[in-house]
């Protein structure tokens, strides 16, 4: 079909928290917004939020643990839109206590499977799936959703500031994530495409608990960032809010 002229995106696990803050601060910048949730009701009640403030939202199926999803995306993607412009993989879950445990020695095997697939595996199957649509758009933009829990300096510093959170499979799927982004980046280097980390910032969601001193309305920030970097920013890095974390 022929492409579309105005800029798309679609973002996973977008119907609620970071996900849809991140919709929402795209589609005020004009871009169309693709909802990516398991729950299509609650994924069309939240576009249609979106819509209410002017944006331009759709909702699709997306069931990080359904390989069938990533095929069913691309077939929408190409024939509504025909290329895609930005993806954010916003997707992610957490079965561990974050904070005040470390859990490495008695981690279960099902636990880190369960976590990888979700946070590792289904992000490279629906960003390898969707890449050819990527390739279409003028300047490609791809986010992963990372955290700072994911970074193996900050972990490994005396008096590490994250010290206290060692979830081992959260961490360890988010620092398997980074390394995917900067490989994916140094594929890609010679293309219009950029893949960056980002790091949201400890959020007030059902993921971040209710102590987190960041607010929902500011967690989607470093993917809004991230997604509309002009030709001149950075790609193969790990950033929160324009600051540079270390790996």
């Amino acid at each position: 079909m022929e492409q579309q002229t105005g800029k798309v995106a679609f973002i996973t696990g977008a119907n609620r928290g970071i996900g849809f803050e991140t919709a929402k601060g795209l589609g005020e910048q004009g871009i169309t917004v693709i909802l990516g949730t398991r729950d299509i009701t609650k994924g069309q009640a939240a576009a249609k939020q979106l819509q209410t403030l002017g944006i331009k939202a759709e909702a699709i199926t997306y069931d990080a643990n359904l390989a069938k999803s990533a095929d069913d995306a691309f077939e929408y993607l190409n024939t509504h839109y025909g290329k895609l412009d930005i993806l954010v993989n916003n997707a992610g879950i957490n079965q561990e206590q974050l904070m005040g445990s470390n859990n490495s020695s008695t981690v279960s095997v099902d636990v880190l499977q369960q976590t990888f697939q979700t946070n590792l595996f289904s992000v490279i199957a629906l960003t390898q799936k969707l890449l050819p649509l990527i390739k279409k758009a003028p300047a490609g933009r791809i986010v992963n959703l990372s955290s700072i829990l994911g970074s193996l300096t900050l972990h490994s510093m005396p008096n590490s500031p994250i010290d206290p959170a060692k979830a081992f499979a959260y961490n360890a799927s988010k620092t398997a994530l980074n390394a995917y982004t900067i490989h994916l980046a140094r594929e890609l280097r010679d293309t219009n495409i950029k893949v960056n980390s980002a790091h949201p910032g400890w959020v007030k969601t059902e993921l971040g608990g209710q102590n987190a001193p960041m607010e929902v309305a500011d967690g989607g920030k470093t993917s809004v960032q991230l997604a509309t970097l002009d030709s001149s920013g950075a790609s193969g890095g790990f950033f929160h809010q324009g600051d540079a974390l270390p790996w």
